[in-house]
């Protein structure tokens, strides 16, 4: 299976298919997935060694990028269904690709990502 590259960020409002032409939804807008690292399982965490015994509290920043939808858009959606209320969710699209200059806006670890005027691609 084949992806294609994304170019663009879908604009707000506009309504899209699914990629399976199950649904419908509208584009809220882009979001970044985050994972709570006080969610994750036990052995999901950091050890954190003191003396010769590891603590098994958790370690860095709370919330974590999801680095599986790192090369792929999310997005804030609300589904369309027929014959039923509209649902907000996020939405990630594994099926396209970022380009590579798009990926770095959207995923980056550098410290002018952070900036307050980085909004828009």
């Amino acid at each position: 299976m084949s992806h294609s590259d994304v170019h663009d960020l879908l604009a707000f409002g506009s309504i899209h298919t699914s990629p399976g032409g199950q649904y419908s939804f509208r584009v809220i807008g882009p979001c970044c997935q985050l994972f709570d690292r006080e969610e994750l399982p036990w052995p999901c965490c950091r050890l954190a060694w003191r003396s010769k015994e590891p603590s098994w509290r958790r370690v860095g920043r709370r919330f974590v990028p999801d680095i599986a939808a790192r090369r792929c858009p999310s997005y804030s959606v609300e589904l369309l269904q027929p014959g039923s209320r509209p649902t907000t969710t996020v939405l990630t699209l594994f099926s396209v690709r970022f380009v590579s200059e798009l990926q770095e806006w959207w995923y980056s670890r550098h410290p002018r990502s952070m900036k307050d005027d980085n909004v828009n691609p």
